[in-house]
Formats: C-alpha cells, structure tokens, sequence
C-alpha cells in the first residue's frame, strides 16, 4: 500500500451537499500506478476531476465554515500528494510528450499550460487560474503548487531538467525581435528597465521607481530582456546592472539597487508562483551563466553560451532579491554606506539561489544567520569585503564604476568567459545547480502559499494596510 492510501481519509463528506456518487467515488480512494501510461492517465485525471468538482461545490475560501475549509484542505493535500506519485511514475513521460522528446524548447509557462491539457488535472487550468488570481493571497486555495511539483519532478530528473534549464537559458522570444534595433541605437527602453551602451560598456538600469526597484510581475521579463540586450550586442565588452536616478521624491538624484520582492503585491496575490521560477532559471541564471545557443549544450564541460563579464553597482542598499544578484556578478561595487540584507524568515518565503549560492562568499554560519535570523551584512565590513569588491565613498560611485568598466575593457575580456566557466564548474556547475532548483521549486511553491507568509507580511511590514496599484 501506497503513502497515499495509507493517508487517505476515507470517511464520505457526508452534511456538506455532495452528490451520493460523488461521494461514493471519493471514497474509493485514488487510483495507484501500474496500469500503464494511458490507464493511468485516465483514472488518475478523473480522480482529480471529481476533487476539483467536490472543491468548487464549496464556498470560496473566505466564507467557508472550519468544517468545510478542513475539507477543502483534505481534497487538495490528497491529489497533491497523488499527483507526486503519478509524476514519480511519469515525468519523462509527461515532459517528452510536450517537448517531442526533448526536440523542442518549452518555457515554463508553456509548459505548465500544456501539462494541463495532456493531463488534465495535472495542473490547473486557464479557468482556475483566472479565478485564482483574482483574490488576494490569503484567500488562494494554492492551485499553483501543482505547477511546482510538476517543474519540481521534471527538474529532478536530470535529463529533462537539463533540458529545462537550457530552454530558460536561450534568449527570450521577444529578445530577437529588440536587438536589431538597440544595435542600431544603444538603447532600449524595456519600461522597468533602461537599457543603454556606453562606449563599449551596456548598462541595465533598474527603474521601478513606485516600489523602490522592488521586483514584481512588471519586473520580471524586462530584466530578462534586458540581460539578453547586454550579452548578445557585440558592439558592448562588458555589462553594468545599477539603479536609474530617481526623478522625484526621497530619493531624487539618487539610485537604489533593488529592495527585492513587492511585498505588497505579494500580499494581494499579485505575484505569481511561476514568477520565482521564471527569475531564477531566467534572468539571474543566465547573468551568470550566459545566453545558450539552440545547438549547443549550456553545461560547462562540453557546451558553450554567450557570456559577459557583469558589475553591479549597489548604491545605498542590495535587499532581499537585490543581494541575490550580487552573488552572480564577476565585480560588485558598492557604496561605503550601502548595505546588504537577506529577509525571508520575515518574508515567509525561500531567497532564491542564495542558499546554494552565499555560503561560497561567507561561510556558512554567517549565510545562515543572514537568511534565518535577517543579520545585516553592511558592505563596509569584513563579512561584506567577501562579497563586494570595491567599497568607495557615496560620491566616488559613478566614477568607480566608470574606471573599473573603462580598465577591464582596456586591458581586454579574451578571456572572461573561460574562467567564469571555470569557476562555475568548480563551485556550480549547471547540474548542481538544476538539483537545487528541484528542490527550490517544491520548498517554494508550498511557501508562497503558507499561512505564515500572510501572518509576516502584516507583522513586519504591516501588509493589510497597503494598498497595491
């Protein structure tokens, strides 16, 4: 017997208005593998098409009685926990028949979006995620989750999740499109981000100026575009990611490099989960991976990308998201006053790569202390010298940046790609980091749709009170 048919509440949803079959065919229990791909893939889609039935016969979450949300909450800890012994089964299955046996690249979204129609109930449907997206996140039965165990078991399974990885590692579908014109002119203007080439430096600047360069669902394919502008332009050497000038308010004249996620998007249910997803195997992977090429294999000891070396120039503060970036660039310049923060116990929520990834600049103990127990690690400090490589006064930072471009593209990047590569191989080749995101995907997924999330936002940052755009 199973793990799910040995939790499996088999008592009838009786006094709740559920049709006599339905409940009869409820408390059958779930189907269990054995039968073959197509059996299976029937009997399994009907159990979660009568869980989904039985879920949408109750009240919406906010006016659900203790009885009938503990229902709700069974119904889906049921099939979740049966759709990971389907995909345990059938990943490969699933991932070669929307991928044409690994012949075509599928971004997530995609992805996602079609593992629902091979397999309906797999994960959810435009409708349910429509209807989803409509309520503020304390109020989401977590459809998403799905999407993560599904990207989860695909990740795990090395050869499709190679394959994933290099399919967000290819340029964006609308990059193409932009380059021949920024090519022509050095700049582009991507909304949240102004991407513009200075001699032979490209510079993206971050420019969601409302929320202090939070990032959010605004954010998000702009940063992608922008980090595809930068490498594949031949006219640039290097690359600069830095906060625009601020034109009004607290800030004017000034830069910010990011302040991390929109916690008050986040808090009305504004984010997505595929957002997470899409910014680490995207944007971020490929500033310190490079952009892959169709043909040729991203993994460090036989393929090749197209890479650059990145700065980053952190003026006043790198929060949250902010610092994760600082761990994929070659140089970081920061300010003597600027600061760095990894909040996510406050947050409720998992901070990235930065798990795998900080450890390598600090230590353990102090990465601990710094995603567990939200220690602040100011730039000016021992502990900040190991992650930032030049630390100058406030007013010196357009300078320093200037210099640093202007003497590494003097003295020439031949070589920047192999040792990046070798560096990577050493400490993250593209494997390791595919199994981290296996387990990135689950761990995530079930946090952003916690009841502790909600409780920290309106504790630390007093959520409830704000009101978003």
């Amino acid at each position: 017997m199973n793990a799910v048919t040995e939790a499996f509440p088999a008592a009838p949803f009786t006094g709740l208005g559920f049709a006599k079959e339905d409940i009869q065919a409820w408390s059958a229990g779930p189907p269990r593998v054995g039968s073959g791909w197509a059996r299976d893939r029937e009997a399994f889609s009907r159990f979660w098409s009568l869980a989904a039935r039985l879920l949408a016969e109750l009240p919406i979450k906010e006016h659900r009685s203790e009885i009938e949300q503990s229902t709700a909450q069974t119904l889906l800890d049921v099939t979740r926990r049966n759709r990971e012994d389907f995909l345990a089964e059938y990943v490969t299955t699933v991932y070669d028949a929307l991928t044409d046996r690994r012949t075509r690249f599928v971004r997530l979204e995609e992805l996602v979006a079609d593992a629902a129609v091979l397999v309906p109930g797999l994960t959810p449907d435009p409708a349910t995620l429509t209807t989803e997206n409509s309520r503020v996140q304390s109020l989401k039965d977590g459809h998403e989750i799905d999407q993560g165990l599904l990207l989860a078991h695909v990740l795990a399974d090395q050869a499709c999740g190679i394959h994933l990885c290099h399919t967000m590692l290819l340029p964006h579908p609308k990059s193409l499109a932009l380059l021949d014109d920024f090519r022509k002119t050095g700049r582009a203007d991507l909304g949240q981000v102004i991407v513009e080439r200075e001699g032979r430096t490209a510079f993206a600047n971050l420019r969601n100026f409302k929320y202090l360069n939070a990032e959010d669902e605004s954010t998000v394919e702009a940063q992608e575009l922008a980090v595809d502008l930068c490498t594949l332009d031949e006219a640039s050497e290097i690359a600069v990611m830095r906060g625009a000038k601020f034109e009004t308010g607290k800030y004017a004249g000034k830069r910010v490099y990011c302040t991390g996620i929109n916690l008050t998007h986040l808090y009305h249910g504004k984010v997505s989960y595929l957002w997470y997803l899409n910014r680490d195997l995207g944007w971020i992977n490929k500033v310190f991976r490079g952009v892959a090429y169709p043909d040729r294999s991203p993994d460090e000891v036989l393929g090749e990308t197209r890479e650059k070396l990145w700065i980053s120039a952190i003026d006043a503060f790198a929060i949250g998201g902010g610092c994760q970036y600082l761990l994929v660039m070659d140089v970081n310049v920061a300010a003597s006053n600027a600061y760095m923060t990894l909040p996510a116990r406050k947050e409720g929520i998992v901070p990235g790569a930065a798990n795998l990834r900080l450890p390598r600049f600090v230590g353990d103990r102090v990465a601990r202390q710094a995603v567990m127990m939200e220690r602040r690690i100011d730039c000016d400090s021992p502990e900040g010298r190991m992650v930032c490589d030049h630390i100058v006064e406030p007013e010196k930072m357009d300078e320093t940046v200037a210099r640093i471009a202007d003497a590494i593209t003097r003295s020439g990047v031949v070589s920047a790609s192999s040792n990046r590569k070798s560096f990577r191989v050493a400490h993250e080749p593209l494997d390791a980091f595919r199994r981290y995101m296996a387990v990135y995907a689950r761990e995530q997924a079930y946090c952003h749709f916690s009841p502790a999330l909600i409780r920290n936002l309106e504790q630390f940052w007093n959520a409830h009170e704000r009101k978003a755009d």
